[in-house]
């Protein structure tokens, strides 16, 4: 039986060090069930699970995962996978997706670009501004994108988002990756 932690992880778009605050567990352990140096025990798979926002057997599927069936995910489901109740940050809209090119979610960006580092990955990037206004940097150029106003783009190009004016922006993002 192989954990898929790594493959859902990075797919979700989570750190190491976010998993393990978010899950209660170290950073070296999760290195270690991720490398498969260790197998987690039920009551930590469930921890992993919840943290990730995912059923606990996609973090132990053999078997590709019948993408026959549609997934669901009521809003009133949603579970935010960084950020705080006030400040959400983002939340996954699809379940099964180690197995999905594409991944959607709802993102709650902050007022101020709080890292000083761009997110760059492999794929594409769709943006739809639900709600409010944003700002995209893309390093040499800032984009405003308005309530629905819509941008797609190669994800490699360095990219940071942030929300201005006086509502919360909420956007949909759908990524897709090949990975």
């Amino acid at each position: 039986m192989s954990i898929r932690l790594k493959i859902l992880r990075k797919k979700l778009g989570v750190t190491l060090e976010a998993l393990a605050q978010k899950s209660g567990m170290t950073k070296s352990y999760l290195s270690k069930v991720e490398r498969g140096l260790n197998t987690p025990s039920i009551a930590a798979a469930l921890k992993l699970a919840k943290a990730l926002n995912v059923k606990v057997e996609e973090l132990f599927s053999e078997d590709s995962v019948s993408l026959d069936n549609y997934s669901l995910v009521r809003s009133h489901e949603r579970q935010a996978l960084s950020g705080t109740d006030a400040s959400p940050g983002y939340a996954v809209l699809a379940h099964q997706v180690s197995e999905r090119s594409l991944l959607p979610f709802i993102i709650y960006p902050p007022a101020e670009f709080i890292d000083k580092t761009f997110k760059e990955h492999l794929g594409e990037e769709f943006l739809f501004v639900h709600e409010g206004r944003v700002e995209v940097d893309f390093m040499n150029e800032r984009v405003i994108l308005e309530r629905g106003d819509a941008l797609h783009f190669n994800a490699q190009k360095p990219h940071r988002i942030r929300s201005v004016g006086e509502v919360q922006a909420q956007l949909l993002v759908v990524v897709h990756s090949s990975e």
